[in-house]
């Protein structure tokens, strides 16, 4: 008796484990049945949510790219740009393109920068916060990726690093060309891109109100582009970041946003 309570307890903890901890892929999915995407911008992307026990369930369908290029389970945090990482909207986007594509298996592939203005989102720009390149090196992963898999969307969520008002008024442009290098540079002149809004944390100066239309108009004016209201949704105590219920729910959103444009109802 005594030898199978201990057997159990072994089982309990190694089953725990494998729910908490990111786990190495083994099986490789086809190319066309591996759907990736590329999570760019900045903090909110990467996420500032405190990380609860939920977010640490792995899905063996749910991937994401490690930053030494590796594909693990994806648990948050998922991405690495900074120590304060922690759950962001990409895994529970992730979790539910799979569940609505039962054979296709998901890779996330997180690039966001935390702080990053649009100016260093060029071939060549540096951000010294993240001692990265963004844009070079989400290129880089991506084509790494792409190698094995397909890629299916762009989710963008950025514009705090540029609410200057004289930032402002430049940024229309600089993220219509911005997509327009990601998708020519990717070979994927039609992949769907997916633009989140500001957090409505605090109250919008003039440049925070510049930078959102731009944001939206730029969904507007994108092909099989979309914009993700942030309505409602609440914060960490630092009133920057959106707190975890939020992220999860911003997920939420940005899948239906990615699901209207990528598979339009006939």
């Amino acid at each position: 008796m005594k030898h199978w309570m201990i057997m159990s307890l072994v089982l309990l903890f190694s089953t725990f484990n494998l729910m908490a901890e990111p786990v190495a892929s083994s099986a490789a999915p086809a190319k066309d049945k591996f759907y990736l995407f590329l999570l760019v911008g900045q903090s909110n992307m990467a996420g500032r949510g405190f990380v609860e026990a939920q977010d640490k369930v792995a899905n063996p369908r749910v991937l994401t790219l490690t930053k030494d290029g590796k594909w693990v389970s994806a648990v948050d945090p998922i991405h690495f740009d900074k120590k304060e990482a922690g759950c962001g909207l990409g895994r529970t986007f992730g979790i539910l393109v799979a569940e609505k594509n039962h054979d296709v298996t998901v890779g996330l592939i997180p690039c966001a920068c935390g702080g990053s203005p649009i100016s260093t989102w060029v071939p060549g720009g540096y951000h010294n916060q993240t001692k990265s390149h963004p844009y070079d090196d989400a290129i880089k992963r991506a084509r790494q990726a792409m190698a094995e898999g397909t890629l299916k969307g762009i989710l963008w969520h950025q514009g705090e690093g540029d609410c200057g008002v004289e930032n402002s008024k430049k940024y229309e442009a600089r993220l219509m060309e911005l997509i327009q290098r990601f998708r020519t540079e990717l070979n994927a002149p039609d992949v769907p891109v997916i633009i989140g809004q500001l957090g409505q944390l605090k109250p919008w100066g003039v440049g925070a109100r510049n930078v959102n239309q731009a944001l939206s108009d730029v969904a507007a004016k994108t092909k099989n582009g979309a914009f993700v209201k942030s309505d409602a949704l609440t914060c960490n105590p630092d009133k920057i970041h959106f707190n975890a219920t939020s992220q999860r729910e911003f997920g939420h959103r940005y899948f239906a946003a990615w699901l209207k444009v990528a598979e339009p109802k006939k």
